[in-house]
């Protein structure tokens, strides 16, 4: 290919003004000389010329094939229904038909999920990012294979920097139908022991205007009504513990519906409560008593109400106890009247000293019954005639005592099954052998109930300390008093926070320290997931994981540490997973937890129109009545790049160049001779017409 190039010898504005001075120089020289001023013409064009440098350029051109972007939607959304086969059936006949193109080479970007965030489908983004090493001028145009659920649509192609048409092929039908439940009002937080109100919507398109809607809570139905569709309705939930509470909220599905996975909305509450409420009753001034107030006082979330019988039983003289008292003990209002109120009663070295009828002791037991919980802090009046074992609490105790009481230093060890419970599993120092921490030294001889393991074990293997359930409530009886030798530091102490509030906790239902357990939590690298599971058995069942589609995977744990097993796995979707093993229920939302793919579900060739029509492209279904139509590709130089069943693309003939051969016009022996040749005719003219004059 041959051209014509210009390097001018001075700056192109001086060669400009040269070139109007001679100009103006020719026109009075025609002016006085007439026609024999050519000649001085010539002289200046040629002069201006050489100074423009003018050159032939040859090059050597091999074409290349210009670029077709074919965008493949495989977000959430293209997920449902008939949508995924029809993409991978289009797209293979896409690229079979741009195997009939010499001139055009297509480029597939497959776009999948965010991977983090709530961003939804990102196509123009990822078409930006992969033709960032593609010159405009190469790009013959742009083929989306979507449902039309695009959330980065631009006001135009011209602001990514394209100048090619834009050809979007829909997947999906235009008589979809689906229902799914909006959440408007869903609280993340809630008291323990309150009522909560949820505020839910049932929306549908080609439904029946009624849905029967089925309310769980952590996997137990508590209600199933029929509501009318694209109406707000309320319902109640009541927050039964602290932690996290799961309400799932599902809507029977439509007959042939688009998706089920937006069928059901799950809230995760989290139960907080107002404050813990603990009665501690000391039965006489002692060593660990401050142990026990310290401790629970130090915690901002525990209201406690203590008491302290400062007369011991061998010194009853007959005195009224009314008398003795520096408060008054209302027994009544506090183990008739209020009793419900406490979260957790402590009977720390109570003996039985008439202080409580026999009736208040039943309803300290109809108190566990119905779901509170007692811990007994044992000393030696534990083994007396006075012990609270010889009272109504017999029933719900642990252990009994046998009587003795052992007084001699031992260090207190994790027994089997309580190396596995979480109140002591992992105890700072536990792990040595012996433990590394100090002795205490007495302990009350008991022999615990059929079928209860103790956690912890003192001299002679005697049971230490032993938990039981009753009904709805907890019981816990540590059989001895000297655990305030670890908070003074005799012997270098040992954990008694620890194991203290653990064992606090755990009669006041802390979800974390349940035996039994499921739990599972994003780890914060990508979508990876932890799952643990807390167990007291030796072994534990796989875990099945369910993903928002349906998809369902066998998770295998390994044991982290006795009665802790746990694995991680990728999520390969975003939404919620449920976890199942056994009758154990679990959730993890991976990304966020109501999903923009999944808010508007139904495939549109509306969205997306106005960006294709100004590119000079088109929108179409590929769904038909019989089956799919994908349209011909079509290489159009001008004129209208899309018909009924075809789409154009526009070639730019772009060229890479091999190499380049230039020749200077202006310079070198012709250039010159040219130059004189000029002059020495003017020359010759002028002075004939001179001589003749």
């Amino acid at each position: 290919m041959l051209s014509l190039s210009f390097t001018p010898l001075l700056p192109w504005p001086a060669l400009a003004g040269l070139g109007i001075l001679a100009a103006l120089f020719c026109l009075l020289a025609f002016a006085a000389r007439g026609r024999t001023a050519v000649l001085r013409a010539l002289v200046l064009a040629l002069v201006l010329a050489a100074l423009a440098n003018p050159a032939l350029v040859r090059e050597d051109r091999e074409p290349v094939k210009d670029i077709a972007a074919v965008v493949v939607d495989r977000s959430g959304s293209q997920s449902l229904g008939d949508r995924p086969a029809m993409t991978d059936q289009v797209r293979a006949e896409l690229q079979r038909r741009f195997g009939a193109l010499s001139n055009i080479e297509p480029r597939f970007i497959d776009v999948p999920d965010a991977r983090d965030g709530d961003d939804g489908t990102k196509l123009f983004t990822a078409l930006g990012q992969a033709l960032a090493d593609v010159p405009p001028e190469r790009l013959a145009g742009v083929v989306m294979l979507t449902d039309g659920v695009v959330h980065d649509i631009p006001a135009s192609l011209a602001g990514l920097g394209i100048k090619a048409p834009l050809h979007v092929l829909v997947t999906g039908h235009a008589d979809e139908r689906d229902r799914q439940i909006k959440l408007i009002e869903a609280p993340r937080f809630g008291i323990v022991g309150r009522d909560l109100a949820i505020r839910a919507e049932v929306m549908e398109r080609g439904g029946t205007g009624n849905a029967v809607v089925t309310v769980r809570r952590d996997g137990e139905q508590i209600g199933r009504r029929s509501v009318p569709t694209g109406q707000p309705f309320s319902l109640t939930t009541r927050i039964e513990h602290g932690g996290p509470n799961v309400v799932e909220i599902e809507v029977e599905p439509l007959p042939g519906e688009l998706t089920t996975i937006n069928n059901r909305a799950v809230l995760p509450i989290e139960g907080i409560r107002e404050k813990l409420r603990v009665l501690l009753v000391s039965g006489e001034p002692h060593q660990g008593e401050r142990t026990w107030r310290n401790l629970l006082k130090s915690d901002a979330n525990v209201d406690l109400v203590h008491f302290t019988i400062l007369r011991p039983p061998e010194k009853q003289d007959g005195t009224p106890i009314s008398e003795l008292s520096l408060i008054a003990f209302p027994t009544r209002e506090l183990f008739v009247q209020k009793i419900k109120d406490f979260d957790l009663i402590i009977f720390d070295r109570y003996a039985n000293q008439s202080v409580l009828p026999s009736a208040y002791f039943d309803n300290i037991v109809r108190y566990v019954h119905d779901g509170g919980a007692l811990l007994i802090a044992a000393g030696p009046e534990f083994a007396s005639s006075s012990s609270l074992a010889r009272t109504r609490l017999a029933s719900i105790l642990p252990g009994d005592p046998n009587g003795r009481v052992v007084e001699r230093p031992y260090k207190a060890a994790l027994t089997q099954t309580g190396a596995r419970h979480p109140v002591t599993r992992a105890l700072p120092g536990s792990d040595a052998k012996p433990p590394a921490w100090g002795d205490w030294l007495r302990i009350v001889s008991a022999q615990t109930r059929p079928g209860i393991q103790p956690i912890l074990s003192g001299a002679d293997s005697l049971p230490l300390l032993a938990l039981s359930r009753e009904d709805k409530g907890r019981v816990a009886l540590l059989l001895s008093d000297h655990a305030w030798l670890w908070a003074r530091g005799y012997q270098e102490g040992g954990p008694y926070l620890d194991l203290l509030r653990r064992l606090a906790h755990w009669l006041m239902k802390e979800p974390a320290l349940e035996e039994e357990a499921l739990r599972a939590q994003m780890t914060g690298h990508g979508r990876e997931v932890r799952v643990e599971r807390q167990t007291m058995a030796e072994t534990t069942d796989p875990v099945t994981v369910t993903g928002p589609t349906g998809n369902a995977r066998t998770l295998t744990l390994a044991q982290a540490e006795p009665g802790l097993f746990s694995a991680t796995f990728e999520a390969g979707e975003l939404g919620l997973h449920t976890l199942r093993s056994g009758n154990l229920v679990a959730f993890v939302s991976v990304g966020p937890a109501n999903p923009r793919e999944l808010a508007d579900v139904f495939s549109d060739t509306e969205r997306l129109k106005p960006v294709a029509d100004a590119s000079g492209g088109s929108i179409r279904r590929v769904a038909d009545a019989g089956g799919l139509s994908v349209p011909r590709l079509q290489s159009v130089r001008s004129g209208r790049l899309s018909g009924a069943d075809w789409i154009g693309f526009r070639p730019s003939d772009s060229a890479n160049i091999r190499g380049v051969e230039v020749y200077p016009l202006a310079l070198g022996l012709a250039a010159l001779a040219a130059l004189a040749a000029a002059v020495l005719a003017m020359w010759l003219v002028e002075g004939r017409r001179g001589r003749s004059a």
